[in-house]
């Protein structure tokens, strides 16, 4: 009995060894793995507006979410000097201002990936007039920036001008994006789809073009204006209209050839939309020589001709003139056609309006979303003030910028409640916003995205503590002892029940 006892304790010994290894070896295996990413990846987007231009750079981790790339703003930087398009007649002094910001962003970007990060240039509004008045000139300033960029270490895809609607539906992918509209970490740290989230629609005010994008209630009446995106596996159908034209800086200057031409003199005009007291010399051209006003150019028209503004600071004969600025007569009162005689279905639900109507806002000294109401008595208190007061009120004091917001406001005030059809119900869903967390709301970072959508996603490399040969020969190994053992045991309890069987019987048998 002794001897079968001893094999019988160390086979069960040795299973139970085996099958304590086995387990730990295998969470060793699994806990102690390692997820070598394949490291960041960047891309730079050059935003190239009418006014001015940024450089943005982007990172995301190279293993990506249904081929979306989960991108963040790492680093912005403002190209010193007026908008590309400016550049016009003189394309080669263009470089020179580039340097700064393209020597800051080598620095931000590890060496050894800029070969392989992509720079992609997008030009604006203002490349979209300047095409359409002297092509040549503007296909000179892309091919200066273009052997610019090819000098640069990094991957250089190429300038183009984006189209509006294009820039409409980039701006609102930037904003849903950053909202976290397309996607949100669940409770095992995954990204997935948000349950039930509803979009926001985008409102951009640029220098030159204004966009409005959203989804419409009714996205399935097709309005010419449509555009499909295809964002993490997921469709959306976004309405987008681009305004050419209506961008700040262009409205502003259909507003100024507006007042020359009522005017009595042409070379002292009074304007109502400038502070009290404010007093500016302005070369013809600087306004009259746009696109956008050429309807409105005197007959005997000298450009470098001399013209004096002076401020009247008058709320209400300046919401008058901004008023002519819209045509909404070419709509012939349908309800589905604000002004310019453009098709817009309803507006709905929550809006994000950036850059220009952000920067507009912040200087009338609110934030985020307040009423119609305030808007309006905030707008009239601005307008009233004299050229010295505003001085004091303003965060940032920029002649160029501080003489305009009083036309801004009601240039905004036009457009969202006019020209969209916001009412006093309504405005309390936009919300006037310049960044979420560390990324600013901009057309560039949807831009990115879209692009993202086009570099292949790249798996998770795993290492592991133990070579996966001998990972799988130690399990072989201990599979077969633990199997051995069992059945070792088998053999043994069969050996010991069948002894105890005859020992039984020879019992019975054992004579009286």
């Amino acid at each position: 009995r002794m001897l079968t006892r001893t094999p019988s304790v160390v086979a069960q010994v040795f299973l139970l060894l085996s099958i304590v290894l086995v387990i730990a070896i295998a969470v060793f295996q699994l806990n102690q793995q390692q997820i070598l990413s394949p490291g960041l990846k960047y891309g730079i987007v050059v935003d190239a507006g009418s006014s001015r231009t940024t450089v943005y750079v982007y990172e995301w981790p190279a293993e990506k979410e249904n081929d979306t790339g989960v991108v963040s703003q790492t680093f912005k930087c403002n190209v010193k000097g007026p908008g590309i398009s400016s550049y016009e007649s003189n394309p080669g002094a263009l470089a020179k201002p580039f340097d700064d910001c393209l020597n800051k962003v080598k620095e931000r970007i590890p060496v050894h990936l800029h070969k392989n990060t992509s720079v992609y240039l997008g030009a604006t509004a203002g490349m979209r007039l300047l095409r359409l008045q002297n092509e040549t000139a503007a296909n000179e300033v892309l091919a200066s920036i273009q052997n610019y960029f090819r000098a640069q270490p990094f991957e250089f895809r190429g300038a183009e001008i984006i189209t509006g609607p294009e820039e409409g539906v980039y701006g609102w992918i930037t904003a849903n994006y950053l909202m976290g509209n397309f996607l949100e970490r669940n409770l095992w740290r995954t990204w997935v789809r948000p349950y039930r989230k509803e979009t926001m629609g985008a409102l951009d005010l640029g220098g030159a073009s204004t966009q409005i994008s959203f989804i419409p209630e009714d996205s399935q009446e097709n309005f010419n204006s449509t555009l499909q995106v295809k964002l993490y596996g997921y469709n959306y159908n976004v309405y987008t209209h681009s305004f050419q034209c209506y961008g700040r800086d262009e409205a502003e200057k259909r507003l100024l050839a507006l007042l020359l031409q009522k005017s009595n003199t042409s070379s002292y005009v009074d304007n109502p939309c400038y502070p009290q007291n404010y007093n500016t010399v302005l070369m013809i051209k600087y306004f009259s020589g746009s696109l956008c006003t050429q309807s409105l150019r005197p007959a005997n028209y000298y450009p470098n001709q001399l013209v004096n503004f002076h401020g009247t600071g008058d709320p209400g004969l300046c919401q008058e003139m901004v008023s002519l600025l819209f045509n909404f007569t070419a709509c012939r009162d349908r309800e589905d056609c604000p002004f310019n005689g453009i098709h817009q279905p309803k507006a709905k639900g929550n809006f994000v309006a950036f850059s220009g109507f952000y920067y507009t806002i912040n200087a009338l000294n609110l934030s985020g979303q307040f009423s119609l109401a305030e808007f309006n008595s905030s707008m009239w208190f601005f307008c009233s003030q004299s050229w010295a007061q505003l001085q004091f009120m303003l965060p940032k004091f920029e002649e160029i910028y501080a003489r305009s917001y009083c036309f801004s406001a009601n240039f905004i005030y036009y457009l969202l409640v006019y020209g969209y059809n916001f009412n006093a119900e309504t405005w309390p869903q936009i919300h006037f916003q310049k960044e979420v967390g560390n990324s600013s709301i901009a057309w560039s970072l949807g831009y990115m995205l879209s692009l993202t959508n086009m570099i292949p996603a790249e798996g998770k490399l795993i290492q592991l503590p133990l070579k996966p040969s001998l990972f799988a020969g130690l399990l072989v190994f201990l599979t077969a002892m633990a199997l051995l053992c069992l059945l070792f045991l088998v053999y043994l309890s069969i050996v010991s029940h069948n002894r105890k069987n005859i020992s039984h019987v020879e019992h019975v048998f054992i004579p009286e």
